[in-house]
């Protein structure tokens, strides 16, 4: 079902979805879930939970995925009527340097533009490639005639403003996804995509599961709540990271043992690495540096679960991130093998 799956990352990352700014993506997936024959609900915070009844009702499993992604808000109004950021989740200016992007008003109009540093023109500034990549010196420049703050103001522009980067999907001959917001839509196309099999084939599953979709993973509380007291095992379906001393690739499933949390539940983890071994699922292991999920929130907020981490390999993480097909793939399996497996011990 890779290519279904695929098909979904592709519309999932073309639905703009700030930290903060989810309601649009959110209803989009209730009315999906709604086609397939599912009862989602909403909790207070927006986070949207639909529970599959498995065959033994006492143990529960708690299974997550996170649909909002990096984004700024309108930090002020220039004088000059470009617009100063203020970001929404952990990234760095320069990793947005060039982007298209979208702002959201409150009127519900939306101006595309352009982030920019202000000392961009090499004919003008000495420091164009030496100048810090902040928010002093990085700006919005508008799609729209403004001169000054309040011609910007008239086009309904305020400070508080949310603001979405263009995700550039591209899917290559060669079998890899190009796009903003891989972390974490290729995980909640993959649930998706298991969920859209049970309901096809009328699988039943050997526990009750919750799957979460949560909608502020990237500032810290997405999958913390809403944790029903019969729920064992807590799996975190998010992106791996990859870079110099990291294992995890674009065409394996990658299994964190610890992130900046702290480790990751042992019998759980040798449990998933099993699942692999058993169905000749291509892995890895790996620490993430820098890291946190929704399983590690909902560690510090005192759920009393085993907890695990598994996701495809991304590369250039918070950037302009790739993967592949094949890591999609395995991680499908090996979602997909875990629901259907017995509990870890």
């Amino acid at each position: 079902m890779t290519d279904s799956t695929i098909q979904l990352v592709s519309q999932l990352t073309n639905i703009p979805s700030p930290t903060g700014n989810t309601q649009t993506i959110m209803t989009w997936l209730h009315d999906f879930l709604i086609q397939h024959g599912y009862q989602p609900t909403f909790n207070r915070k927006g986070s949207l939970i639909v529970t599959v009844p498995g065959q033994d009702t006492n143990q529960a499993r708690f299974v997550t995925a996170h649909v909002d992604t990096l984004g700024a808000m309108v930090r002020q109004i220039k004088p000059d009527g470009r617009i100063k950021l203020d970001l929404i989740g952990g990234f760095k200016y320069n990793a947005i340097e060039g982007e298209y992007c979208t702002i959201h008003t409150q009127s519900g109009k939306e101006i595309t533009g352009t982030i920019l540093m202000h000392q961009t023109s090499v004919h003008v500034y000495a420091d164009a490639g030496t100048a810090e990549r902040n928010q002093t010196n990085m700006e919005i420049r508008l799609d729209e005639k403004v001169t000054n703050a309040d011609e910007t103001k008239a086009l309904g522009i305020q400070v508080g403003d949310f603001i979405s980067f263009d995700p550039r999907t591209v899917i290559t001959e060669t079998g890899f996804i190009k796009s903003r917001h891989l972390d974490d839509k290729v995980s909640v196309a993959i649930l998706l995509q298991i969920l859209v099999e049970l309901a096809k084939t009328k699988t039943s599953l050997p526990y009750t599961t919750h799957f979460f979709f949560s909608n502020n993973e990237e500032i810290g509380y997405g999958g913390n709540s809403n944790i029903d007291e019969n729920v064992v095992e807590y799996l975190a379906v998010d992106m791996g990271a990859m870079g110099d001393d990291q294992q995890t690739d674009e065409y394996s499933a990658s299994i964190c043992v610890k992130d900046a949390s702290g480790p990751y539940h042992l019998g759980l983890r040798q449990h998933l690495v099993q699942l692999c071994e058993n169905e000749t699922i291509p892995y890895q292991l790996d620490i993430y540096p820098f890291y946190g999920s929704d399983a590690s929130a909902a560690m510090r907020a005192g759920a009393d679960v085993r907890h695990a981490l598994v996701g495809a390999g991304i590369d250039a993480s918070h950037a302009y991130e790739r993967t592949h097909i094949t890591s999609i793939e395995a991680t499908e399996r090996l979602v997909r093998a875990y629901l259907h497996s017995p509990m870890s011990e």
